[in-house]
């Protein structure tokens, strides 16, 4: 496979570079509450106007109609630039939008695409539930039809800004006597409606991302509707083909930021014995390890990337980055913690990314499940019996 760029590529990566270096904000990002809400909207807004958002995005919906190839290379010159990653919206942008122009009908196309690439509204996802663990289809969060109503009753929990979004992409159960996977319908979910409670959960670090959500007889139109009544189950793995597929190549890129800066560190700072940290063997080795295993990530997603662009979803190798980023990315920051030494224990922006990495084995779906996705999907393997 050939990693080099091609010139129309090139070309693209020396404009991406010149409107980052003049747009990029250089205060602070916030990271919690209305204050974040603000920022990433305004950061949002400012890449739509200059015409940087949704690269990926089809042209009549808004987007530039080019290639993941091309949304890679704005993720990697992003953080090279030093640019915040819109976390808030994350959802919308990269799930809940794609989601919408391969299943939604026009009306729910024109109402929200522009909104979410504008930056006029943040989404977030309903799926995961207190009593289902990983398993998506165990759901029991009910919406009862009532004329044209869905009438939702139950709760999520692990709800990333909820408790700041404007929609949600909810998956409730509409035939509680199907079989699990059927009876699922995939549903737009106003935020605003009468009827839903968002209980905070907040990090270690004292961030405050996930929420846990109560519905209490929450009235949905039935217009709401992404896909088909107890359909949900088919529009739903289009959501998470889109979340472990494209949403994650903004990982990979990071996390390769920070093992060059790990190594950058470990060949400036001196042990107790008072040598550089990088030339201690077993340090200087698993640094060097853990850069090759970054390099060979990368590979793995421009890999996924040229797949990518021959067929409509992105497919089950998504679920082979999500683990290998989210194992990398714990043994970087136990790495870094290590590096770091006693001042470890007190707060700073190297402690509150080791902390939040705890959840990057489970976020976006427990690597349990991904194995087996990967088993049956890749590999071939049979499902157990």
């Amino acid at each position: 496979m050939n990693l080099d760029l091609s010139s129309a590529e090139r070309q693209f990566r020396d404009e991406v570079r010149t409107w980052l270096e003049a747009n990029v904000p250089r205060e602070p990002q916030p990271h919690n509450g209305q204050a974040m809400r603000d920022f990433d909207l305004a950061w949002q807004r400012k890449q739509h106007e200059g015409g940087w958002a949704g690269i990926a995005w089809p042209k009549e919906y808004g987007g530039r109609g080019l290639s993941t190839a091309e949304q890679l290379i704005w993720f990697e010159e992003s953080v090279k630039s030093g640019a915040p990653p819109v976390q808030s919206c994350l959802v919308g942008l990269y799930h809940g939008g794609p989601t919408l122009i391969v299943c939604g009908d026009e009306a729910q196309k024109s109402f929200h695409l522009s909104k979410i690439l504008k930056g006029e509204v943040l989404w977030c996802q309903g799926f995961s539930e207190p009593g289902a663990g990983s398993d998506l289809a165990g759901l029991s969060t009910r919406a009862e039809i009532d004329g044209d109503e869905l009438v939702v009753t139950g709760s999520k929990i692990w709800t990333s800004y909820a408790h700041i979004a404007d929609y949600q992409e909810l998956l409730v159960r509409t035939d509680p006597h199907s079989k699990k996977h059927a009876g699922l319908t995939w549903v737009i979910c106003d935020m605003h409606m009468p009827g839903i409670t968002v209980r905070p959960i907040p990090f270690l670090n004292g961030e405050h991302h996930f929420n846990q959500v109560f519905y209490d007889e929450v009235r949905i139109p039935i217009t709401n509707v992404v896909g088909e009544i107890n359909g949900g189950w088919k529009t739903a793995m289009a959501t998470l083909s889109f979340e472990r597929g494209t949403a994650f190549t903004q990982h990979q890129v990071i996390l390769a930021r920070t093992v060059d800066a790990l190594i950058d560190r470990a060949k400036t700072k001196t042990g107790a014995d008072g040598k550089l940290i990088f030339s201690d063997t077993a340090v200087g080795r698993r640094l060097i390890r853990l850069r090759a295993e970054t390099a060979a990530l990368r590979a793995m997603t421009y890999l996924a990337v040229a797949r990518n662009t021959r067929r409509n979803l992105p497919g089950p190798d998504g679920s082979m980055l999500k683990i290998k980023v989210g194992h990398l990315t714990q043994e970087a920051n136990r790495l870094a913690m290590e590096l770091v030494g006693p001042d470890a224990v007190l707060m700073s922006d190297l402690t509150s990314d080791y902390l939040r990495s705890f959840a990057s084995t489970v976020s976006g779906g427990a690597h349990e499940i991904q194995y087996n996705i990967v088993a049956q999907r890749v590999l071939g393997l049979p499902r157990q019996q």
